[in-house]
């Protein structure tokens, strides 16, 4: 499966892919399966090749919140393999998913210094984009958070069809409430009242958004 643009795999020269396989090994895990949790101390990444997963962390109250989905040439778990501190998220397999496991991936980016630069610029956008999280929470309503999120799961994973984009939802309704910063209600609500203005359809675990300029405007 070919990496999707912006993930860190995508990247990367081809002699730099075969490098960091040549670094680790494969490893499957199924859907469901916790891939990396919250607290411990690892130091291993994960080169995600196929499948999706998420990103989450828990409140004190015990709230899953989702903090990212991330798809076929993400980077996992870099930041505790080089500074060593504990794992600041879960990972879960939202569907069967493939990677390259690699240790040690310190040395790795010593031995490659292309790399190590790159990596700083997708931790960089990574911060960037958290910063627009906490400021598109502050100022958008949870109808507009949830249009958010749906525009950006259809420009990732979208499939093109002739009654609109189709998404294939890798998230529960309880996990794209964990993803708005709002409650399963309050998501149900948004989809509903997208759902009446005939800018979506939805099913079981899939989208179909019927007009994406008009999600576009909803989401602002």
């Amino acid at each position: 499966m070919d990496p999707e643009p912006g993930e860190f795999l995508s990247m990367l020269t081809s002699e730099e892919v075969d490098a960091l396989r040549s670094a680790g090994r494969p490893r499957r895990w199924d859907r469901g399966t916790t891939i990396m949790t919250e607290g411990d101390t690892s130091d291993w990444v994960l080169l995600l090749m196929e499948g999706r997963v998420k990103c989450s962390s828990h409140t004190s109250g015990g709230t899953e919140v989702v903090l990212a989905v991330r798809g076929p040439g993400a980077l996992l778990g870099e930041l505790s393999a080089i500074d060593g501190s504990p794992r600041s998220t879960t990972v879960t397999a939202l569907e069967p998913i493939s990677g390259i496991v690699v240790r040690d991936f310190s040395t790795f980016l010593e031995a490659h210094g292309r790399v190590a630069v790159l990596l700083m610029k997708l931790v960089s956008g990574r911060l960037r984009d958290a910063d627009r999280k906490r400021i598109e929470y502050g100022a958008f309503d949870t109808t507009g958070r949830v249009a958010t999120r749906l525009l950006e799961l259809a420009e990732r994973y979208g499939e093109k069809t002739n009654s609109g984009v189709r998404v294939a939802l890798p998230l529960s309704q309880d996990e794209l409430a964990g993803w708005t910063g709002a409650s399963r209600e309050a998501v149900s609500k948004a989809l509903r009242t997208l759902r009446d203005r005939g800018l979506i359809e939805t099913g079981r675990r899939r989208v179909v958004i019927h007009d994406l300029e008009g999600l576009r405007k909803r989401a602002r």
